[in-house]
């Protein structure tokens, strides 16, 4: 039964040019890249009525389609009174035009969808400013000499003014300035998620950073362990901003949780440089959360385009060579597969289903544990006049041992490297470090 679309909905057709790499799972791997790329044009509400993948001997310089594919496109787009055509690839300003005139309607690459999302879903400032930032980047690559209508030209002043700017040369400008501003704005959001970062290493508690692909979860796991009402939904990019709450770990110990904008296959550069504020809050992390949805069929290759986001910021120095020592792997939505059991932990793992809270407890004892792993154990003799010292000690570290003589406190603490050197700057010149 066809069920009629309200007459305001934009039907869509997703297309998924696909080359046939040498690998077994070759069917399987393109299936699961057009369902996906059918769930972001579903998240914007777009009515999707055609999907389809298009295998590609060679790609095409004009069309990136072949001209048989174009033609047959183009009769489902005249017989299913199709609105727009998501190309599930990135598309160059040539192959867009050509293939928008071919088909007799609007024609966007996977960039623009990607893009298009952000847009509808960023809620803060800084959201805005780096989505915005993202789309005037790209649209400054479309703008070619290819587009007719920037090829116009404006007079000069008198005389003297010569033919004056063409209109590409003119939006080219008038893009280039607004980047410069936004950048601008971005790099004072930068300072100040900088100088919040220093706020709580003066109140110091660790971080521990949720990243992951978009969709496995994050957000409801954030609920979960922090009893917050992040908005949390079964769709693509539900969430983009980041969001940071405290919660206490079993042996008291409380750190900051944070909630981060999900990846995806293919990120657009873009939006990796425009994000580049929010992707810090995962480089200043003590531990990474690696949340992956253990129910998806392409869940390693899920895992996989992670670590090529992560690795490149590696490479450019965004992130600490040795990441992946801070790293825990979260297997979410076991509920879907028969349960923890079904999936069966590893080392390095913890299965869970943020949804039922099955296995949270033993997600926030591997935080303790990790977190136990990498503290030093340090003695003091503190002052007994500096409580102040004595308590900080007592609420940043685990006190194993106390020995109160008439001239001090002798202490043994556990510390993480950071709390040390945080309690060392502050309180150094009171205290004596007896054992190291």
């Amino acid at each position: 039964m066809t069920v009629a679309q309200p007459p305001s909905a934009t039907r869509a057709a997703v297309i998924l040019p696909w080359e046939r790499p040498d690998r077994h799972d070759d069917a399987r791997a393109a299936e699961a890249r057009l369902e996906e790329a059918v769930g972001l044009a579903a998240s914007i509400g777009l009515v999707v009525v055609c999907q389809a993948v298009l295998l590609l001997r060679a790609r095409r310089p004009a069309t990136l389609l072949g001209g048989g594919q174009v033609d047959s496109l183009k009769e489902t787009v005249k017989a299913d009174n199709i609105t727009v055509v998501i190309i599930d690839s990135r598309l160059t300003p040539v192959q867009q035009r050509n293939l928008e005139r071919a088909l007799g309607c609007k024609v966007i690459d996977r960039t623009a969808l990607i893009l298009d999302i952000f847009g509808e879903r960023a809620a803060t400032r800084e959201g805005t400013l780096q989505v915005e930032l993202a789309h005037l980047e790209y649209q400054r690559s479309r703008l070619v000499r290819t587009w007719t209508h920037l090829e116009r030209q404006r007079g000069g002043f008198g005389f003297l003014g010569g033919p004056g700017e063409t209109q590409i040369e003119a939006d080219r400008r008038m893009i280039g300035d607004r980047i410069v501003r936004l950048k601008r704005e971005l790099e004072q959001v930068r300072r100040t998620r900088g100088l919040h970062r220093q706020a709580r290493r003066r109140v110091p508690f660790p971080i521990v950073a949720l990243v992951g692909y978009t969709n496995a979860g994050k957000s409801t796991l954030f609920n979960a362990l922090t009893g917050a009402s992040v908005y949390a939904q079964d769709q693509l990019f539900a969430t983009l901003d980041p969001t940071m709450r405290g919660i206490q770990l079993p042996s008291g110990r409380r750190v900051i949780l944070s909630d981060t904008v999900g990846f995806i296959s293919d990120l657009p550069t873009e939006l990796i440089a425009a994000f580049r504020a929010t992707l810090e809050e995962v480089a200043e992390a003590d531990i990474i959360l690696h949340v992956r949805d253990v129910s998806h069929p392409d869940s390693a290759s899920q895992r996989s385009d992670v670590i090529e986001v992560l690795e490149g910021m590696a490479r450019n120095g965004t992130i600490e060579q040795d990441w992946q020592s801070r790293v825990i792997e979260v297997l979410n939505k076991a509920d879907l597969v028969g349960g923890r059991d079904a999936v069966g932990a590893r080392p390095g793992n913890v299965v869970i289903s943020a949804i039922t809270g099955d296995g949270l407890p033993d997600l926030l004892a591997a935080i303790d544990e990790r977190m136990t792993r990498a503290m030093e154990v340090v003695a003091y003799r503190v002052p007994l006049v500096e409580g102040a010292a004595m308590a900080w000690l007592y609420e940043h570290g685990e006190v194993t041992q106390r020995e109160d003589g008439e001239d001090g406190v002798e202490m043994t603490v556990r510390l993480s490297p950071a709390n040390r050197a945080r309690f060392e700057m502050q309180f150094g010149r009171i205290v004596t470090c007896l054992l190291d």
